[in-house]
């Protein structure tokens, strides 16, 4: 048997949707980048969203719009994919590390407080797993302390804080939409944010800091035909996204709920059939919040060996992730909880795609250790 970790779903839809675009003679950023804007700010309840190729990127550009100064302190969490905190090193900004919730893999917001100095110029955190941070709790320190927020949201399309989609809330929200991801483009990415002095300068960023794409200069409709007119203010990114993964995504967006709780019937029953097992801890959800489940994430006493076993056996399950703290570019930091948390953490299977068969089959080896 052979069960892959993660595997999109992709529907004939897209592959319909795509060929369009091929034929229809404009595939780079386009009608259907916009349209595509439009969809997804809907789904998430933001009033504002700009689509990028990636969520590297996103996270880029939310902290260039925020103009903090040369070597400002961004608090962050280790346990995170790298893009999120090589996103601040671009910046020539200054990462401190904050511990996290051990029973979730999320940040912490009394770690948040602790670090937080006269030089810190915004705090970043990201939605382990799909699973949303305590958004109340940090929100409320930002704004006692007038500091921005930038969420990686690269894992939580579709989830939910206290009823309020993620994406909906104030600051910057990035998304990713890669091919592994509960919304794919096949590669793309997206901001969210409710300040509308954003939007102009996040839109000429993507594109070399043009104030007009070639969209908007060869097929919408131009003033005096003048298409070869435009200006750059300021250095910008090649960060646009292309009409090819937008109609992707906008063949997969009206599936994204239906994908999402099958996720979350998977992780129902990892949760059913792993309950109580020796030496396996399976993660806090809390009641107040809905998960995407992008990744199912337990801590295991005996880790490696269990993750040799289930590779022998044909089961993609890996590790997520290597604190990034310990990576040379960093200084590392006194983190009890997630030196214990990255110690222990392996994932599971997780896609839509999954059998119930093939989930019992992954539970069975877990249970025998």
């Amino acid at each position: 048997m052979q069960v892959n970790l993660f595997r999109p779903k992709v529907r004939e839809h897209a592959v319909t949707a795509v060929a369009e675009v091929l034929r229809s003679g404009w595939i780079g950023m386009g009608a259907r980048t916009q349209e595509f804007e439009r969809a997804f700010a809907t789904y998430a309840g933001a009033p504002h969203c700009v689509a990028l190729n990636n969520c590297t990127s996103a996270l880029h550009l939310a902290l260039r719009v925020l103009d903090l100064p040369p070597g400002a302190e961004v608090v962050t969490t280790a346990v995170t994919f790298i893009a999120t905190n090589l996103a601040i090193v671009y910046e020539h900004l200054t990462p401190v590390f904050a511990d996290i919730n051990p029973a979730t893999g999320n940040i912490d917001p009394q770690s948040i407080a602790a670090r937080l100095t006269p030089h810190t110029g915004a705090i970043m955190i990201m939605h382990y797993g799909g699973n949303p941070c305590d958004l109340d709790e940090i929100y409320t320190l930002a704004q006692q302390h007038s500091l921005p927020v930038v969420e990686d949201c690269a894992h939580a399309a579709g989830a939910r804080y206290r009823s309020r989609p993620i994406g909906s809330h104030d600051s910057l929200q990035a998304f990713s939409f890669d091919p592994t991801k509960n919304l794919t483009c096949g590669e793309g990415g997206a901001l969210t944010f409710r300040n509308p002095d954003f939007e102009a300068r996040l839109r000429r960023l993507r594109y070399l800091g043009m104030d007009r794409d070639n969209y908007s200069r060869f097929r919408a409709p131009t003033t005096n035909g003048r298409t070869w007119d435009y200006h750059v203010s300021e250095p910008g990114f090649r960060y646009h996204m292309s009409d090819i993964h937008a109609a992707i995504g906008l063949a997969q967006l009206p599936f994204l709920t239906e994908d999402n709780y099958r996720r979350a019937e998977i992780a129902d029953r990892y949760r059913a059939g792993l309950h109580g097992v020796p030496g396996i801890t399976l993660l806090v959800r809390d009641a107040d919040r809905e998960s995407s489940n992008f990744m199912f994430c337990l801590l295991c006493e005996t880790r490696d060996e269990l993750l040799e076993k289930l590779a022998a056996h044909g089961v993609g399950a890996s590790v997520h992730f290597r604190r990034n703290d310990e990576f040379p570019m960093f200084e590392r930091q006194d983190l009890p909880n997630a030196a214990a948390f990255c110690s222990r953490v392996m994932t599971l299977p997780m896609h839509p795609g999954l059998t119930d068969e093939e989930v019992d089959f992954v539970i069975r080896l877990v249970r025998e250790g």
